[in-house]
């Protein structure tokens, strides 16, 4: 009776670590990637903003006090070379429009293609058909070893640190450092808030009307400066960002003007919507199951199995017999252990439903470039 007892308590306890090895070396790299097939919407608006506009058939004018939407489309492209099933690396394509609600005219449009490492959310090159596009017919396209938008630019990595990760800036076109700055609740997670403060920065010198700015001549030069306050709040098992907001200022000054004192050509807050901060949120508890089971799991399974072991162990010194037999079920527990898991491991696999040998290219969506 002991020895059977001893032999299942062996069984269990290796079956247990077993799971929990397999869990943490195999299936969490292997199912803690971004998906191939994202296809989602968000929303972010603004009140009381100040921006240039472009009515129909009139030149550019500088408006109070608007509304303001931004709606952005983040979406796979299955046909890119770079997308193989399991691995390493995928292509998201993201369009964002931006528009005052009054008229219904386009403040600004953006369509950006990037290849991404589908673990650390960081952009990697080469990658083919990478390019930024802000008006029609002048797109950048990326070119050799060097990603066009380094660091991260959608998602922080699985498993999110408190620490600095550079965040791509698609106004000044380059990575700048976004600092760990404490954890709150959000919903009922637990989440980590990001934050980054740019200090006004000279982007360009152009030509504008005079009447834009105030001025009594046709037209005036002008240099442009751009600043922002950005902060998001980031689910950290996932890396997921559930909330964004930016401050940002956009300001023309001519060349007797100081800070603060040129017209703005953007003054305002966008942050995302309820409705859309709330679905990321469902997003991310619907898929608490599979997050439990790759990260806490394996360490209760580690525990328990290892007190099971201990037990099993203190009876056979005990009695002195039965060493075969508990043997026997040592191996036997983690051989079901090793493959049930590896089982379950392949079965979750969400790049096993997609079928990337008959891919018809994404769609290239009109998203308001002028």
């Amino acid at each position: 009776m002991r020895t059977a007892v001893s032999a299942a308590l062996l069984g269990l306890g290796a079956f247990a670590v077993a799971t929990g090895l397999v869990l943490q070396l195999h299936t969490h790299p292997y199912l803690a990637k971004l998906q191939h097939n994202i296809d989602n919407v968000s929303v972010s608006s603004g009140e009381g903003v100040t921006a240039i506009v472009y009515p129909p058939n009139g030149l550019p004018e500088i408006r109070h006090n608007l509304s303001v939407t931004a709606t952005t489309h983040v979406e796979g492209d299955l046909s890119a070379p770079e997308v193989k099933q399991n691995g390493d690396v995928t292509v998201w394509k993201r369009s964002t429009i931006v528009k005052e609600s009054k008229d219904d005219l386009v403040l600004s449009a953006e369509v950006r293609r990037i290849c991404i490492d589908r673990r650390t959310g960081e952009a990697v090159a080469p990658c083919h058909g990478e390019f930024y596009e802000t008006e029609q017919g002048k797109r950048m396209i990326g070119q050799g070893a060097k990603p066009l938008h380094p660091g991260l630019n959608f998602v922080f990595p699985f498993g999110t640190e408190k620490r600095d990760y550079r965040w791509y800036d698609t106004v000044l076109k380059e990575p700048v450092p976004i600092h760990f700055a404490g954890e709150q609740q959000l919903q009922g997670l637990d989440v980590y808030r990001f934050v980054h403060t740019i200090e006004p920065r000279e982007l360009d010198h152009f030509q504008v009307p005079g009447s834009m700015i105030g001025s009594r001549e046709s037209s005036v030069d002008v240099t442009q400066y751009y600043g922002v306050t950005r902060t998001l709040l980031v689910e950290p098992e996932t890396g997921a960002v559930l909330s964004l907001r930016e401050d940002i200022k956009q300001e023309l000054r001519t060349v007797t003007q100081r800070a603060g004192e040129g017209t703005y050509a953007f003054d305002g807050e966008l942050a995302l919507t309820p409705a859309s901060v709330t679905a990321n949120v469902d997003e991310v508890k619907k898929n608490r199951p599979l997050l439990f089971m790759i990260t806490t799991l394996p360490t209760i399974l580690w525990v328990s199995g290892a007190v099971l072991i201990a037990a099993a162990l203190v009876l056979l010194l005990l009695h002195r017999r039965g060493f075969l037999v508990a043997g026997v079920a040592l191996v036997i527990g983690a051989c079901l252990g090793t493959g049930t898991t590896f089982w379950v491991t392949n079965a979750s696999d969400p790049d096993s439903s997609l079928d990337l040998k008959n891919v018809v290219s994404s769609t290239n969506v009109d998203y308001g470039l002028r």
